[in-house]
């Protein structure tokens, strides 16, 4: 494969790479100059296929010197090994021909990641009768797994394809009853979300959405009220009835299974980060999600359904769904302000510029439940003063 990273911005990222690799980055002269990465796309996207191409790659000769040791009878056809996906981390996916289709190598590079919780969370999650990948071979020391392929295409991607409300309507409902299911899974052995890391979390929002993306400064008045309104978050947010918490339970980490051969639908991908925290957690993930815009109707429609369903299997939601939908916005305020400062350290820090596209609709997320709740006015009007916004006048609760 040859391909050309021709802007500044891919070389950054490769030198950065190489470095935190332990690796004497590629001297300059190194890069061909064929080919530009694809004019708009994302560069976190584009740089595992040009990773992969590098050579030498010592993550992919280990990968492959691995894959060859593991039994025949696999038939694992190293000659069709491509990048399946990535994602914010330093994890990375391959996918390659084997015995009985196709199969996934996750590549885990120690001492940035450790499979051993990725093996836990999915153990519970697959005792608890949920579709994750099942693990046929696993090296944890070098941060190898091989696990079953769950198909091709994300919830994500076939959004983005085009698909009817009506296929749309059953892939989330599928969804739902996965989170429910979820939620009685075994947390033996999880972390604890507990207030303490829900207001941990919440710094994220001044240092580096604030300070770093927006460049403001804030006022001591305005330091003294988001740490009124993170308080007042991680403790409403915190619970004495602990569930299990993917994290990340959202379209990109849904897999579409409309084959037998993959499993009920849907696949769950990315629980390494499990916890055992708030039942309003995913479904606040799922309904505000940051990758796909979802307007406050539909958003009413799945947890009211998500709601029923979760009183049915007898799980702790509040008996009035008021008082639960209170409990869930409030959950993904948290979330957002979060999400809008690791965005903007992703951007910033790590040089992945692709996570900015995404910022908006998060913000309007988290502009939609400040504006509804009168105690969280100062953050409000903190957002408006950054984004340059006249306030607007309307109910609060």
């Amino acid at each position: 494969m040859d391909l050309a990273w021709t802007s500044k911005r891919c070389r950054s990222e490769a030198t950065r790479y190489y470095r935190e690799a332990g690796q004497t980055p590629k001297p300059e002269g190194v890069w061909r100059e064929t080919a530009a990465c694809p004019p708009g796309s994302p560069l976190s996207a584009d740089f595992e296929t040009v990773r992969l191409s590098i050579s030498p790659d010592p993550r992919q000769a280990m990968m492959e010197t691995w894959l060859r040791s593991l039994p025949p009878q696999m038939d694992l056809r190293l000659d069709t090994l491509q990048p399946a996906s990535s994602d914010a981390s330093f994890r990375r996916y391959f996918r390659l021909q084997a015995a009985n289709g196709t199969a996934i190598v996750m590549d885990a590079p120690p001492p940035h990641e450790d499979v051993r919780p990725f093996l836990h969370a999915g153990d519970l999650l697959r005792q608890a009768g949920l579709n994750v990948p099942a693990v046929l071979a696993q090296a944890p020391e070098q941060g190898l797994l091989l696990l079953s392929d769950l198909g091709s295409e994300t919830y994500y991607q076939r959004i983005q394809a085009g698909l009817d409300d009506a296929s749309l309507q059953t892939l989330y409902r599928e969804a739902l009853a996965a989170l429910v299911r979820m939620q009685q899974a075994s947390t033996a052995g999880l972390p604890v979300y507990d207030s303490a890391r829900l207001a941990a979390e919440l710094e994220l929002f001044p240092e580096w959405y604030v300070q770093r993306h927006q460049g403001a400064t804030l006022t001591n008045r305005q330091a003294e009220d988001l740490r009124g309104i993170f308080r007042l978050l991680s403790e409403s947010c915190a619970t004495r009835t602990p569930v299990y918490v993917h994290r990340d339970f959202h379209s990109p980490n849904l897999m579409v299974c409309d084959q037998a051969r993959f499993g009920p639908n849907p696949g769950i991908l990315d629980f390494q980060d499990a916890l055992a925290g708030p039942l309003t957690y995913d479904l606040a993930s799922l309904v505000t999600d940051a990758r796909t815009t979802w307007e406050e109707p539909q958003q009413l429609d799945w947890a009211i359904r998500y709601w029923e369903m979760a009183r049915s299997a007898g799980l702790p939601v509040e008996p009035d769904f008021a008082e639960f939908h209170r409990a869930y916005e409030w959950m993904s305020l948290q979330r957002n302000l979060r999400i809008l400062g690791v965005f903007a350290r992703l951007n910033h820090r790590d040089g992945k510029s692709g996570y900015l596209a995404h910022m908006p609709r998060v913000n309007r997320y988290v502009r939609q439940v400040a504006g509804r709740y009168g105690a969280f006015a100062p953050l409000l009007r903190l957002l408006d003063q950054l984004d340059q916004t006249e306030p607007t006048v309307g109910y609060t609760f």
